[in-house]
């Protein structure tokens, strides 16, 4: 008897502690590299436009299972974007781009797709200063239904400390998966504001302020 109470201490003791915990051990916020940058769908690559956010379910890189890619400009993989012709930013075979802490060969350009050591084709817009890979692309969840509530039966998360719910991120058009529109956990302070967002400029070698640029 004694033994049994002691497994249903301990049972309860643990359950307690993922209640409490679980925000730190969700995998929201960690960072993930959208799939479709490893394809190569020459002569045009793939690259995200800050218009509009978008979502890839299934990803293995993320515990939640979903890589967010909330008005996004460029690609993960290549800051500083590449000029028509698959050619690096100005400045990336001087000592601008030289000097920058970087190892990654395809970080400055030419960007390379994914996973390879072959260059993406044609033109890459560069990161927009405000809106760099850190702040709008991670592992994120679904926290609300497309009319930003959960009372519908289906299971949604609650967003950890630093995150909010941003209701209807994900319409039902833009969604390829229908369980996939709604809400989802954003970074605090970093919600999208047509006409202002992504307007302070872009990733650029040697600029001053590149907060971001560099992870």
């Amino acid at each position: 008897m004694k033994r049994t109470v002691l497994t249903l201490t301990i049972t309860a003791g643990i359950l307690g502690f993922l209640r409490f915990t679980g925000c730190q051990a969700s995998g929201v916020g960690d960072p993930c590299v959208p799939e479709s940058e490893g394809a190569d769908q020459s002569p045009n690559p793939n690259y995200f436009s800050a218009a509009e956010p978008s979502v890839e379910s299934k990803s293995f890189q993320c515990q939640t299972r979903v890589c967010l890619v909330n008005h996004f400009q460029g690609r993960v993989s290549c800051p500083f974007g590449q000029l028509d012709g698959g050619v690096g930013p100005a400045g990336s075979d001087g000592q601008l781009c030289a000097s920058l802490p970087i190892t990654d060969p395809g970080y400055c350009g030419p960007c390379k797709i994914t996973g390879t050591t072959t260059d993406v084709p044609g033109y890459v817009p560069p990161e927009c200063t405000d809106r760099t890979a850190n702040k709008a692309v991670y592992c994120s969840c679904r926290c609300s239904n497309a009319e930003g509530k959960t009372d519908d039966g289906n299971t949604y998360c609650s967003c950890p400390d630093g995150f909010m719910c941003a209701n209807n991120l994900i319409d039902q058009v833009t969604s390829t998966d229908t369980g996939l529109a709604g809400g989802f956990c954003i970074k605090n302070d970093t919600a999208y504001v047509a006409g202002q967002s992504c307007s302070q400029g872009t990733c650029t070698p040697g600029a001053a302020d590149q907060t971001g640029c560099v992870q």
